[in-house]
């Protein structure tokens, strides 16, 4: 390999000055690890993949998506082959890589045999919704799969992942942050208690039980028209927020609510670190990693049942002291901890470094 440095950073190995090739989409947090990497001092590469922006071709994606053989429409093989021909890389770091063969993987290592291959997926790649037939073939071809779902480690070795990595969700310091709102923003974007997020049955139930208990609670996401008028203190905000919007949402909500998908298994998600990096209270179900990220009553708190969610609200909503504790050690946890995007994406390297990374 090109030889980068490597210095003792706090408890991790940082490695300097790599060249990676970086293939993912080109917004949301995607974009985020690709915009950490080169703050970490590394050279980036983009290749462009996933879905098509709109049209026929996105179409066509979705269809083959829902085959499990969603088909490179983007030119990401392409872009690829390109890449490597033209100069030498570090790293081959895949967002997903859903549509990519197995063939490509064994011609870039071909040309590049000391190139380190790591896959990364926010999502539950076991699943095949989010996984493809193109991303299994590869697992045995990849040195490393990074995810942030601890309990599939095991069945992506069943299938055929020589060395998996879990580590936890990250926010980005330079988007989830506390803001100063204005008048006018407070008053746009304020609520007591609020959620952000899909629709699904049982944390509709609880929502509309904490209207119906006194609450006022607000719910921006999608799937939620069906709740339109269910209840006077339950607003909903059907749509799509922009990236500074939600970080103005999450300052200006008083309990920020973190449910979590019951079918994919969670016990945490993105929302679990970028509340409290916005220095909001997080409110969330409890769970082993809620517990492992943040100090219940601390730094944050937890519910494990609709009487203990409606207790921790009433007793909040009537101490914005306490909240405001609260929500200060949880920031004040995710600076200490690393839980940034820069610091885990350290970590990642770091592991690869190791020499089980290639099983030397």
């Amino acid at each position: 390999m090109g030889a980068p440095v490597s210095v003792r950073a706090g408890c991790y190995v940082s490695r300097m000055g790599l060249r990676i090739l970086y293939v993912g989409e080109p917004s949301g947090t995607c974009a985020q690890r690709r915009r950490a990497f080169e703050a970490l001092g590394h050279q980036v590469h983009f290749v462009l993949a996933g879905e098509p922006a709109g049209g026929l071709q996105r179409q066509i994606y979705r269809l083959g998506h829902h085959l499990s053989r969603p088909p490179d429409l983007l030119a990401t093989h392409a872009g690829v082959e390109q890449a490597v021909q033209r100069q030498h890389f570090d790293v081959l770091w895949m967002d997903k890589g859903r549509t990519l063969k197995p063939s490509l993987l064994r011609s870039v290592r071909q040309r590049l045999p000391d190139i380190e291959m790591v896959s990364y997926s926010p999502d539950d790649m076991t699943l095949p919704y989010h996984s493809s037939v193109r991303y299994r073939a590869c697992l045995p071809l990849l040195d490393l799969i990074v995810t942030t779902k601890s309990y599939i480690a095991g069945e992506l070795k069943d299938l055929g992942a020589r060395r998996v990595l879990f580590i936890g969700n990250a926010y980005e310091p330079d988007v989830h942050r506390p803001v100063v709102l204005t008048h006018e923003e407070r008053e746009r974007f304020g609520c007591e208690v609020g959620f952000i997020g899909t629709y699904e049955e049982d944390r509709a139930g609880h929502l509309l039980q904490l209207a119906e208990a006194g609450v006022p609670v607000t719910v921006r996401g999608y799937g939620w028209r069906r709740f339109e008028g269910r209840h006077p203190r339950l607003q909903i905000l059907e749509g799509h927020l922009g990236q500074e919007d939600y970080v103005k949402v999450i300052n200006a909500t008083g309990i920020n609510l973190g449910f979590l998908r019951k079918g994919a298994r969670d016990q945490q998600t993105t929302r679990s670190v970028e509340i409290p990096g916005c220095r909001g209270f997080l409110l969330a179900e409890r769970t082993e990693e809620h517990e492992g990220l943040f100090r219940e009553g601390e730094e944050a708190e937890f519910f494990a049942s609709f009487e203990e969610l409606l207790r921790k609200c009433r007793r909040y909503l009537a101490d914005p002291e306490a909240r405001e504790r609260v929500a200060a050690g949880g920031f004040e946890r995710c600076q200490r901890d690393g839980y940034s995007n820069q610091a885990r994406l350290e970590w990642v390297l770091a592991e690869l470094a190791a020499p089980t990374a290639r099983g030397g």
